[in-house]
C-alpha cells in the first residue's frame, strides 16, 4: 500500500512519520504527477486557504477531485475543510464530500483543546474499545451532513467530528498529533475497500 501527503503546508511530516509506524509506505505530493500509483491520499491540518491557493497554482484540485471519485481520501481539519461542500465562505474546495463546515468553530488557537471521543467504527473494525483522544487546533466543526455522508465521531455536545462517506474520510481534530494510530488504521481499512 501507497499512501500520499499533499504536502504543500500543514501537518504532512507527522503524518508520514505515522504512516512508516505502522509499516506503510508514505510519500510527498506536491504535483499532479505524484498522484499516479497512489492508493490513498490524506491532507493534512494546516490553513485551509493556503492550502487551497497552492493547490489550485500547482493544479492540483482537480487531479485530487478526480483521485477522490476513485480512490479513498482523508482530509484532517484544514483537509476536513477542502474535502466540504460548503463552507460558508468562498475558498477552493474540492467539494468531494457532501458536508457543510464551519471554519475555526472553537475559537483561536488558545482555545484549542483535547477530547475523549467514543467512536464506534473504531471498536466495529476491531481497533480498541477504548475512547479515542484527539487533539483540536483552531478546528473545524461539521455542521451538516447530506444523505451519503455518516457521522463517525461527536463531542458530549453533539457537535460532529469525524465523517465517512464511502471512502472519503473526515476529522476535525489532528489524528498525527496523537500517539494513538487507530485512526491512520481505519483510514488504511478505507483504502482496502
Amino acid at each position: 500500500m501507497k499512501i500520499g501527503v499533499l504536502a504543500l503546508q500543514g501537518d504532512f511530516a507527522e503524518h508520514i512519520s505515522v504512516l512508516e509506524g505502522i509499516g506503510v509506505e508514505a510519500v510527498e505530493v506536491r504535483l499532479p504527477e505524484q498522484l499516479q500509483g497512489l492508493d490513498g491520499v490524506i491532507i493534512p491540518g494546516g490553513e485551509s486557504t493556503t492550502i487551497g491557493k497552492l493547490a489550485t497554482a500547482y493544479n492540483l484540485m482537480e487531479p485530487l477531485r478526480l483521485f477522490g471519485s476513485e480512490k479513498a481520501i482523508w482530509g484532517t481539519c484544514a483537509g476536513a475543510i477542502l474535502l466540504s461542500s460548503d463552507i460558508h465562505s468562498h475558498q477552493p474546495l474540492l467539494g468531494l464530500m457532501d458536508s457543510t463546515v464551519k471554519r475555526n468553530a472553537f475559537g483561536r488557537q488558545v482555545a484549542s483543546f483535547e477530547a475523549e471521543l467514543d467512536v464506534p467504527a473504531l471498536k466495529s473494525s476491531g481497533l480498541g474499545e477504548q475512547p479515542y483522544h484527539a487533539i483540536f487546533i483552531r478546528a473545524p466543526l461539521i455542521e451538516s451532513l447530506g444523505k451519503e455522508a455518516r457521522s463517525l465521531a461527536q463531542l458530549p455536545d453533539g457537535w460532529i467530528v469525524a465523517v465517512e462517506q464511502g471512502r472519503l474520510l473526515a476529522t476535525s481534530f489532528h489524528p498525527e498529533l496523537s500517539t494513538d494510530d487507530r485512526f491512520h488504521r481505519y483510514f488504511l481499512s478505507l483504502v482496502s475497500r
